[in-house]
């Protein structure tokens, strides 16, 4: 079992920064990948941004050149830097990680979600 909590969301401006972060804690056997998730209101969950334990990152588009996602596999924690903030990054972000059962399934750890919210 793994649990996550994140930390770090908040109000900010267009053109702010925030950094999120997500300590987890458990078991971390298997856990490979870790990543963001965020939801906007009306819209679909999507990953954000995910690292392996390797290190190797992946973004959505959108994200690309304002967000970097770090992880300290030590610490158990992993963050996200957000800079320059645009009021479409206005969502609840989720932390989560994947456990690898299989080669065709795995399980999904969710964190309860911080809200960030960014005004114009």
């Amino acid at each position: 079992q793994v649990q996550l909590v994140e930390s770090g969301g908040g109000l900010v401006q267009a053109g702010g920064s925030l950094r999120l972060s997500c300590a987890a804690s458990g078991s971390m056997d298997g856990i490979n990948v870790m990543g963001w998730y965020r939801q906007a209101p009306g819209k679909q969950r999507e990953l954000v941004a995910s690292i392996t334990t390797e290190g190797i990152t992946k973004y959505v588009d959108s994200v690309k050149g304002r967000f970097t996602i770090s992880r300290d596999n030590a610490k158990n924690t992993v963050a996200l830097q957000m800079d320059r903030l645009k009021p479409d990054d206005t969502a609840v972000y989720f932390c989560n990680a994947l456990r690898t059962i299989t080669s065709k399934a795995g399980l999904n750890y969710w964190g309860q979600g911080t809200q960030v919210t960014v005004s114009s």
